[in-house]
């Protein structure tokens, strides 16, 4: 029986006999005694083996590593000289008075501790000893941490953990469902869901008044660094608050999970910023705060100008005229502005213009460009006295459709800030509110949600029908680093209310019965005023853990093709299910024969 485990052990333990279980971590042959390092989820312990027990010598001889062992011994101080102070044990180690080899392993297809590159691949096929290693472990562990916190002030707030349906109703979110037929209903199909959304706003129809769900989501759509099919949303609604109490609780919250887990001691209250003001300053609607670098507009300074790559975007109601100042910037090379030039270019861009200001007091003979000569001098004085431009910095403009501005000045602001370390503070945590009801899609020539369908306007229902595309929602995101790590709002509570979105959206009475009849029946009948949000813990932890990608916070992540190497699926299923089932295999539409 176990009695300890390795990485608990240290110089309070001196003189305690012990049995210890693990993996063998590395082995050395020293002089005739043998040291194998024993490592258990909890870190590792130096395990010494002499010559003098020949039977255990021998055992410990044939031992390699990742065999998995059962040692019996003795603590003991390591002699004067060998204390090894990057160990939690390294100040003693354990004389082996019986070894027993539980299993053998194969030579692992990569080392457990290296320093070596491993294919991602290659790791998430071998998922079971990539996740032996220290750094996964340690991973795993925030992981628990985190939700076990989060769990406990909730609770502790008198929230009511409630389970909700796996299987489920196809429900427009913005990503494809993933479908799972029905042997029991023919030619019926659940869904897995996208969120519990409707089911908890159920939830507070029925009275339950404060919920949470640590759960599954699933959506098959494009994958990104941050992205999975599947991933575990931390959900939560309530009933009777409005959206700054909801945020206000949930600040609380992520403030103790930070101090914690982490030790991390975050603002006492975390900024709010609206949707517009993030847009014109950041270019997003989820700024990273550390980056000291914001856009200026500078279209009213380049409406009269004669370069039309600046005036036409100025008198454009749907351009954007913007300067990006970088400190210290005139030292880039020509290279180096290609570089960037380059980057923007994926956004959508068609070139970055710039100016580098070698001495700002002595006016325009101080700057350097092959801009300057499109504008009148008081144009770029002015644009100088708009940025605050000093001696040694650099200006980019960004000129186009607003979208092109503000998704490739923003990637450029977020890339020169970590390129010249420009970011003030670790951590900054900021609410983004007052987002847009809808935004239009010329393509299809319709309304979307910007959040869900069933986000609460600020506005009447006949202001709403009136103009929709000026109205605002009671939504609220939770950004972290530039991250948006929660998001929620305030839920439609009324039929009628509930019913004008559908038909701005363009989703007709029909439609609406058949995916939402049950929502518009439930909201007749007493529903409260009501809200809530979604925390994405997975990107949570990536954040806590410093992770490049949320793949390295969960167990067994599928790759960027939605696979998973480890049981390698998804996998075909016989003919005989799919008669079972009443389906037959096609090729999907646009997809050519192999």
């Amino acid at each position: 029986m176990r009695t300890h485990k390795c990485g608990e052990l240290n110089k309070h333990h001196s003189g305690q006999a012990v049995e210890l279980f693990g993996w063998v971590h590395r082995r050395r042959d020293h002089g005739g005694v043998i040291f194998i390092d024993l490592r258990d989820r909890t870190g590792l312990v130096q395990v010494v083996f002499d010559p003098d027990s020949p039977e255990t010598f021998a055992v410990a001889e044939s031992a390699r590593s990742e065999y998995v062992l059962s040692i019996k011994g003795l603590i003991r101080d390591r002699p004067a000289g060998t204390v090894n102070p990057n160990m939690h044990s390294g100040e003693i180690e354990v004389l082996a008075a019986r070894i027993e080899i539980l299993n053998e392993s194969e030579t692992p297809p990569f080392p457990v501790e290296s320093d070596i590159e491993v294919n991602e691949e290659l790791r998430l096929r071998y998922r079971y000893i990539d996740l032996r290693r220290t750094a996964m472990q340690e991973k795993m562990k925030i992981r628990r941490d985190v939700t076990r916190t989060l769990r406990n002030f909730l609770d502790d707030n008198e929230f009511f953990e409630i389970e909700t349906p796996y299987l489920t109703k196809a429900t427009p979110e913005g990503a494809r469902d993933y479908i799972v037929p029905s042997r029991t209903h023919e030619n019926a199909f659940f869904a897995l869901p996208q969120s519990p959304q409707l089911y908890k706003q159920m939830l507070m129809i029925a009275g339950m008044d404060r919920y949470y769900q640590v759960v599954r989501c699933f959506r098959d759509e494009d994958l990104r660094a941050d992205r999975q099919p599947e991933f575990t949303q931390l959900d939560i609604e309530t009933s009777f608050m409005d959206e700054n109490e909801i945020m206000t609780i949930m600040e609380e919250m992520i403030r103790q999970l930070f101090a914690k887990v982490i030790n991390v001691k975050l603002d006492a209250k975390f900024p709010r910023l609206t949707f517009q003001e993030s847009m014109s300053r950041f270019g997003v609607d989820r700024p990273d705060l550390r980056i000291l670098l914001e856009l200026v507009d500078i279209a009213e300074e380049m409406k009269a100008v004669d370069f039309k790559v600046f005036s036409g975007p100025a008198n454009d109601p749907d351009g954007r005229v913007v300067a990006l100042r970088l400190p210290r910037g005139s030292d880039l090379s020509r290279k180096d502005i290609d570089d960037l030039t380059k980057f923007v270019s994926i956004y959508g861009a068609k070139g970055l213009a710039y100016i580098k200001v070698n001495d700002r007091q002595a006016g325009m003979d101080g700057l350097q460009s092959p801009i300057l000569k499109f504008a009148p001098d008081a144009i770029w004085m002015k644009v100088l006295a708009k940025t605050n431009a000093q001696t040694g910095d650099l200006i980019f403009f960004g000129a186009d459709k607003a979208n092109v501005v503000n998704e490739a000045m923003g990637a450029l602001r977020v890339k020169l800030g970590h390129d010249f370390n420009l970011l003030e503070g670790e951590w900054k945590p900021v609410w983004v509110v007052d987002f847009p009801m809808f935004d239009w899609d010329e393509k299809s020539q319709r309304y979307n949600a910007i959040h869900h369908p069933f986000t609460a306007p600020s506005c009447s229902d006949e202001a709403l029908v009136a103009n929709p595309g000026a109205a605002l929602s009671r939504a609220y995101d939770l950004v972290l680093n530039g991250t948006e790590v929660g998001g929620g709002s305030i839920r439609i509570n009324r039929t009628a209310m509930q019913q004008t979105v559908f038909n701005i959206l363009g989703i007709g009475e029909e439609e609406a019965e058949e995916k939402f009849g049950f929502l518009l029946e439930a909201l007749k009948y007493g529903a409260p005023p009501h809200g809530g949000l979604a925390f994405g813990l997975d990107r949570l932890v990536m954040l806590m853990t410093g992770s490049a990608s949320i793949r390295d916070v969960i167990a067994f992540p599928k790759t960027q093709s939605a696979a998973c190497p480890l049981v390698n699926a998804p996998a075909l299923v016989t003919d005989e299910q799919l008669r079972e089932l009443g389906i037959r295999l096609i090729k999907p539409a646009g997809k050519e024969k192999v």
